[in-house]
């Protein structure tokens, strides 16, 4: 996400270096790169006008202190609109109130609602620790209703049964009396899709909204139909009153234009962002850290809280530990650090939260996807126990069979043993008492292990 407005916006920065003030000349051009790398990624006109007069009136006559230059100067103008732009700060779901809260989720057919429910059940559960229970009023689309069901078990939340015969206020009312009963804590409804100028289907949710009297109304809306994403939020926000939005798809998304639409346009926070197809893929929304994705900065918290809720610490630590003892460090092991690593959303969204990723050379990007990844994995998945314990004796021979059950080529299998072989080394430094050392060499870099070689 934001892939293409982050390029631009570092390349406008460059052409400022060497000025000693921001002034109406030097910087109109600037101004002019800025406002075409926002229309570019989709972001609405009337929001590109007012961000780009706000930086302009904030950024004409800046004196560049002492350790910044002019580039350094409009980054960090151009950063607090963008947080401002987006809301300032998270909004949090407010759940403060005699259970079961109710979360009305409402949107466009295909916009992800569902799965959206599904992720935020799993969210409320790991995060917050609430018991949770969904609820389909989708009697519309065919197996829409047996999809949540699923999703439901997956993702180990409480699943009320309806029926496609039934009203969907019926069903809204059923479901709520039966949390009341139960204990439950948290109750999300999952609607079929509308468009905002079906009147028939716009009054249903209304009514819907009046049975439920839900305490958040979330608007789930794909990322990727940029501004128009915040149009018809507006549209539904006349309707309903909505509480929030939740952007799907946005891993799919390079510009980003409807994340900095929403806010201005309808008023409402952006709440949560998905950012892939697994239930695990759905990342609150903070406005600080997202205007630092986008100006290349990082966003080292997400990462860190992605790290500290999704790694397996009893591995890690048996790892650690048979690293210490100077024992070797296998395929198995290396096979285990790749699927560590996907189980935190995927390797391309936790890279896209380092420091400096934006700006690492496409075939970088791309060797960093998480299909090149399930490559390796499935590699390593088709050696024998032997031969991920003992990787030196995989040759010639070998490597045709690993090849042709992996469905690869020779030269994939050659790469990954290069791969392997350059983790083993760092594994080898970490021996004895050179684990905090190698940390420190690392520190700034990638994570090692994570990435393919660059191809030749």
């Amino acid at each position: 996400m934001f892939e293409n407005l982050s390029e631009r916006l570092l390349l406008t920065v460059k052409n400022l270096r060497g000025q000693g003030r921001l002034t109406e000349d030097n910087i109109k051009d600037a101004l002019r790169e800025v406002r075409m790398a926002l229309l570019e990624a989709d972001v609405a006109l009337p929001v590109v006008r007012e961000f780009i007069n706000r930086v302009r009136e904030r950024a004409i006559g800046e004196e560049v202190l002492l350790s910044l230059t002019p580039g350094q100067v409009l980054i960090k103008i151009v950063h607090e609109e963008l947080i401002q732009t987006m809301g300032e700060a998270n909004a949090e779901l407010n759940l403060r109130v005699q259970p079961p809260a109710v979360v009305l989720m409402a949107g466009l057919q295909g916009s992800g609602k569902t799965t959206s429910v599904a992720k935020l059940a799993r969210w409320l559960k790991e995060r917050q620790r609430k018991k949770v229970m969904v609820v389909s009023c989708d009697v519309y689309r065919p197996a829409a209703i047996e999809q949540l069901r699923k999703l439901a078990d997956e993702v180990g939340a409480a699943f009320f049964s309806s029926d496609p015969g039934q009203a969907p206020e019926a069903i809204a009312r059923q479901a709520l009396d039966h949390a009341r009963l139960h204990g439950v804590e948290v109750l999300i409804v999952d609607t079929a899709g509308r468009l905002h100028v079906d009147t028939e289907m716009m009054a249903e949710i209304q009514r819907l909204h009046t049975a439920l009297n839900p305490i958040e109304t979330l608007f789930v809306v794909d990322s990727m139909t940029g501004q128009d994403a915040a149009n018809t939020a507006q549209a539904f926000n006349a309707a309903l009153p909505l509480t929030g939005v939740v952007l799907t798809k946005t891993d799919g998304d390079a510009r980003g234009g409807a994340a900095l639409s929403i806010r201005q346009i309808t008023g409402r926070p952006i709440k949560f962002l998905g950012v892939g197809e697994k239930t695990a893929a759905l990342e609150p929304f903070f406005p600080d850290r997202v205007a630092s994705r986008i100006l290349g900065k990082g966003d080292v918290l997400s990462l860190v809280e992605e790290m500290e809720h999704k790694v397996d610490k009893d591995k890690a630590l048996k790892l650690a530990q048979k690293v210490q003892k100077g024992q070797g460090f296998d395929l198995e092991d290396f096979r285990e650090q790749m699927e560590q690593m996907t189980k935190m959303g995927g390797i391309a969204s936790l890279l896209e939260k380092m420091p400096g990723f934006n700006a690492a050379p496409a075939a970088l990007k791309d060797q960093a996807a998480d299909k090149e990844v399930r490559r390796l994995v499935a590699i390593i998945n088709s050696m024998t126990p032997r031969e991920r314990r003992f990787p030196d004796i995989i040759k010639g021979s070998r490597k045709r069979r690993i090849a042709t059950g992996s469905g690869t080529q020779i030269q994939d299998v050659n790469r990954l043993l290069k791969q392997f072989d350059q983790a083993r080394k760092m594994m080898k430094k970490m021996k004895g008492g050179g684990l905090m050392k190698m940390m420190r060499g690392l520190q700034g870099k990638l994570p090692m292990g994570g990435l393919p070689p660059l191809k030749r």
